[in-house]
């Protein structure tokens, strides 16, 4: 490690692809689960990318990593589920996380909304959306998804993802509405 003049560590820099990892390895994201019905049966993954967009319309905005698998099944669906999840879905959100895991068991909680989505009950929210604009950057796509409803369900603690850890926060059930 070199140091500055004053003694105090010296910046260490990084490029390109290297440099946007570690910067938002240490930068806090909410984890969101996104979950479709395809012909082939459901599918999901778990995004820390979720942000909203707007309210007229109202809108939000995510990014997935390639066009195949769940993230090709989400981005070909009519409409898809964005669950927003906080502590008590960690176990949940890892297993979304990496391809292959064990995904849509009963015992994980699993309905089907009337139009199909699979919804994963007690979260606090999940956002029935549609695509409204994809754009391709590379080998990711960054959606922009209209808002067309809500299922609400009880809260808990906030959840985080921070260096590769699920976070829970601080949580005080008066503070809310």
């Amino acid at each position: 490690m070199s140091f500055t003049q004053d003694g105090s560590p010296a910046p260490v820099e990084f490029d390109g692809a290297d440099a946007l990892k570690r910067a938002f390895r240490e930068h806090p994201a909410g984890i969101s689960l996104i979950t479709a019905q395809t012909p082939e049966g459901p599918v999901g993954l778990t995004a820390s990318s979720v942000a909203s967009v707007g309210i007229d319309p109202p809108a939000l905005s995510f990014s997935v990593t390639r066009a195949t698998g769940s993230a090709g099944g989400i981005l070909g669906a009519d409409s898809y589920l964005v669950h927003l999840l906080d502590n008590r879905h960690a176990d949940i959100a890892q297993l979304f996380a990496v391809s292959g895991s064990e995904r849509f068991t009963d015992d994980q909680g699993w309905e089907y909304l009337e139009t199909g989505e699979p919804f994963l009950r007690d979260t606090r929210v999940a956002l029935r959306c549609r695509t409204l604009h994809s754009l391709g950057v590379g080998s990711s796509v960054i959606v922009v998804a209209e808002v067309l409803g809500a299922h609400f369900g009880s809260s808990s603690a906030p959840m985080v993802y921070h260096d590769r850890v699920f976070h829970s926060l601080p949580w005080n059930e008066n503070n809310l509405g």
